[in-house]
């Protein structure tokens, strides 16, 4: 056993799928499986199901993959280590978050004061957050959904109302709040499943009994309020948008909801057992040492999981 095989076992794991695996590691399919087959025989079990052209981890192969991670994110933990003290910058800073905007003059800001500092940033659902922190990928998430799961660690950053925002001319257009209830007929702009939008969005109505309408899913939460404008909907906008005066540039009306917990939790989550560059202890250090937004809600500070 040698480590392509298990880097190509971990990206055929990712992707479920040969093709799209082969692809993405520049190499010839019938290459990749027999690489696969090689690693099954010598471990003395198949590691997927197959069917067709269908590919997917079993029981076996589900098991080897949680330890395949952490060998391998140790290994490239050890390899950044070891670069990162003979260069002459801070490291690299990875991070991942469900909208770019949400970190943009954050990490502006950061930049500025840390020029030497080498920064990539992701965008990703919370699924995708979670592989990218449990395969170290990223140093960081700045999530606004719980990521569960062993050896992470979070910092609260946020929590902030979440309005509702609707078209100016919309019959809420001059409301103070308004129910859930009141909603059952209106279509919302939202996000795909597995977004924090959508998440509370299903909550909120479940809670009532109801089940929202939908005019349009989307992949992008920072787009939301430029479709709610355009009059295709109303939708679930935190209230930093507000606080950020984005209505100048994409007017909307805000309504208050009557419902509970209709707020975001925003947080920093990273893996406790994992190097951290001095990019990232810096970054970690500026991101709580300075405000998201003016107004928070009350709530805890820190948790570990």
């Amino acid at each position: 056993m040698d480590l392509l095989q298990l880097r190509y076992f971990q990206t055929v794991a990712r992707f479920q799928h040969i093709s799209r695996a082969a692809e993405e590691l520049s190499v010839a399919q019938p290459s990749l499986s027999r690489t696969i087959a090689r690693l099954e025989a010598e471990l003395g079990s198949p590691l997927f199901e197959r069917q067709g052209r269908s590919i997917r981890l079993n029981e076996y192969g589900a098991m080897f993959l949680r330890h395949v991670d952490r060998t391998l994110s140790e290994l490239d933990d050890g390899i950044r280590s070891v670069r990162e003290a003979g260069d002459l910058g801070l490291g690299r800073l990875a991070i991942a978050c469900e909208t770019l905007l949400t970190i943009t003059t954050v990490l502006g800001s950061f930049r500025i004061t840390q020029p030497r500092a080498e920064v990539r940033l992701f965008q990703s659902n919370a699924q995708e957050m979670q592989r990218q922190l449990r395969a170290g990928e990223v140093d960081f998430c700045v999530a606004s959904q719980p990521l569960a799961g062993p050896h992470l660690e979070s910092i609260e950053l946020i929590r902030e109302e979440v309005l509702l925002a609707v078209p100016r001319g919309h019959r809420l257009d001059g409301r103070e709040s308004v129910t859930v209830a009141e909603l059952a007929d209106e279509p919302f702009v939202t996000t795909r499943k597995g977004h924090w939008q959508r998440t509370l969005l299903d909550r909120l109505f479940a809670s009532e009994g109801l089940a929202p309408l939908l005019s349009c899913e989307g992949d992008e939460p920072g787009a939301s309020q430029i479709l709610i404008s355009a009059g295709l909907g109303i939708g679930l906008i935190p209230a930093m948008s507000r606080e950020a005066g984005t209505e100048t540039r994409v007017p909307v009306a805000w309504v208050h909801l009557e419902a509970p917990a209709c707020y975001r939790i925003l947080t920093l989550v990273w893996r406790r057992d994992a190097y951290l560059s001095e990019a990232a202890l810096k970054f970690r250090e500026f991101i709580t040492a300075r405000p998201f937004m003016t107004h928070r809600l009350p709530g805890p500070a820190r948790h570990g999981s």
